[in-house]
């Protein structure tokens, strides 16, 4: 599939877009490692901010103190979530499961 070609104003603002969301989701991450948000908070943010809910729920859960990449990946391998899973596309039983856990 070849990407569209794009006038530079049309470049610029996708560029600023992406900038934007990864501040966001940078923002989020720093809050939940200095425990400032809970995860609860973050997973009801993501209904409202599209950069959150487009997040992966494994960089999400890295992000969280104490947690890691091997412990984020069994943690997801035991609630039955995708390794590729995005914030937005959980279940309400798996939320259940991650806010039971993490709080």
């Amino acid at each position: 599939m070849a990407l569209p070609d794009l006038t530079p104003e049309q470049r610029a603002a996708a560029l600023e877009k992406a900038t934007v969301a990864r501040r966001r989701r940078a923002e989020v991450k720093a809050a939940l490692k200095s425990r400032s948000m809970s995860l609860s908070e973050a997973l009801a943010l993501a209904d409202t901010d599209e950069a959150i809910a487009k997040m992966k729920v494994q960089a999400l859960l890295e992000s969280l103190p104490r947690v890691g990449a091997n412990t984020a990946a069994h943690l997801m391998e035991e609630v039955r979530i995708a390794p590729s899973r995005r914030v937005r596309g959980l279940g309400p039983v798996q939320r259940e499961e991650l806010v039971r856990r993490f709080g």
